[in-house]
């Protein structure tokens, strides 16, 4: 590899080339030429898939049943998360070898800042993050790809540029010429529902947006547009954070389509709510609030909160709070997103703890739960299904 600033670049984004399918065929040697999806039962959605099935259009979080029409020879496999996380710290510890300057984003991907351990390594960052991933391969079976650059943004861009097992660079020099033509969704944060709000402003690519002034982008689309007119010129200021505290957990999903039919907003909100839960269980918190997120067709964003009188990481409740909200609002409007959060975090320590005096069967609610939990866990997330997240 050659490029003018390789020795000078030092914000690298690593990315696991379709991690759990990756882990399940290193576990499993027979499924190595077959296309592999990890995911749940028809009802569920991909996880992730290998490479093989992405030639026939199967993507993450697509619909189990869309899937296997594109690909009927895929291997479906249920996700194993305690041996993908052990995995994932497998890689973590690589990682520290390297910089104590690392910022995950998931078990499969990370921010790493190696400036200034050139003098440490003998070496300059590139040539370290290519041992890095030759080692993950060599020692635990696991390709990454390396997106290296002089920010965040571009790194993790250039990270998705040539994969797998790609190492892509991004410098200064050519950030803006390499931005301009590029389409809006590379922008990370820019899902389908921006995208569509952006074209209708007649924004489809990098330079569209380069000739709008700060200003009019922020009052046509708030603080999103100041975070466009930034990345649309490479800038990005933030850091690359080691363990940022956990400020909230939020799960949301956007519709193929603006619904405004009650029962289908409702069976969303029980599945986010679970999604929550699951999380905050997983990391051993709770929330003293619930939030509620809507966004309309035109594009306007509600958002509710709700003060608890005492800390929650049962799905139930968290469900039963937002639905609390939903139904203060306004009926009528279709809606392109919807979304659930728990906020004002603590230890789960401090959570769910005293029989509720105005909700008495909340204690036997939780209990079931709880027993839920430990079926799925044992079986399989799809072991047990309420009614309601079948809406």
């Amino acid at each position: 590899m050659a490029h003018d600033e390789l020795a000078d670049l030092s914000i690298a984004h690593m990315d696991c080339d379709a991690f759990y399918a990756s882990v399940e065929k290193r576990d499993n040697p027979d499924l190595r030429d077959k296309p592999v999806i990890v995911g749940g039962g028809t009802r569920g959605v991909v996880s992730t898939c290998c490479y093989i099935a992405r030639i026939s259009g199967v993507r993450s979080a697509m619909p189990m049943f869309q899937a296997l029409k594109l690909c009927p020879d895929a291997v479906v496999v249920k996700p194993r998360m305690q041996v993908y996380a052990e995995v994932s710290r497998q890689i973590r510890a690589l990682m520290e070898e390297l910089t104590p300057a690392i910022e995950p984003l998931s078990l499969d991907e990370a921010f790493l800042d190696l400036t200034g351990t050139a003098r440490l390594h003998g070496a300059p960052p590139a040539v370290m993050l290519a041992r890095l991933v030759r080692r993950m391969e060599e020692e635990l079976g696991i390709s990454g790809s390396i997106g290296l650059s002089h920010n965040k943004f571009l790194a993790k861009i250039a990270s998705d540029l040539d994969k797998p097992r790609g190492f892509s660079v991004i410098g200064r020099a050519e950030t803006e010429a390499f931005l301009a033509p590029k389409p809006v969704r590379i922008i990370w944060g820019v899902g389908l529902a921006t995208q569509t709000a952006l074209e209708k402003a007649g924004i489809r690519t990098i330079s569209d947006l380069l000739r709008w002034d700060q200003a009019d982008l922020v009052a046509r689309f708030g603080q999103m547009g100041g975070r466009l007119w930034h990345l649309a010129r490479g800038q990005d200021r933030r850091r690359v954070t080691r363990d940022e505290k956990l400020k909230s957990i939020s799960k949301e999903t956007t519709f193929f389509e603006d619904t405004a039919d009650p029962d289908l907003l409702d069976g969303h909100l029980w599945r986010l709510a679970v999604q929550v839960a699951d999380r905050a269980k997983a990391k051993g918190l709770a929330g003293r609030g619930i939030t509620l997120k809507l966004k309309r067709a035109d594009f306007t964003l509600i958002s509710r909160r709700h003060a608890l009188t005492d800390p929650t990481q049962i799905a139930d409740r968290i469900y039963r709070e937002a639905r609390a909200m939903l139904d203060l609002v306004p009926t009528g409007a279709a809606y392109r997103l919807i979304g659930v959060g728990i906020t004002d975090l603590c230890p789960a320590t401090e959570a769910d703890g005293p029989a509720d005096l105005f909700d008495p069967t909340a204690a036997n609610r939780a209990r079931a739960e709880r027993a839920t939990d430990a079926i799925r866990a044992r079986f399989g997330r799809d072991a047990i299904i309420k009614g309601r997240a079948l809406r």
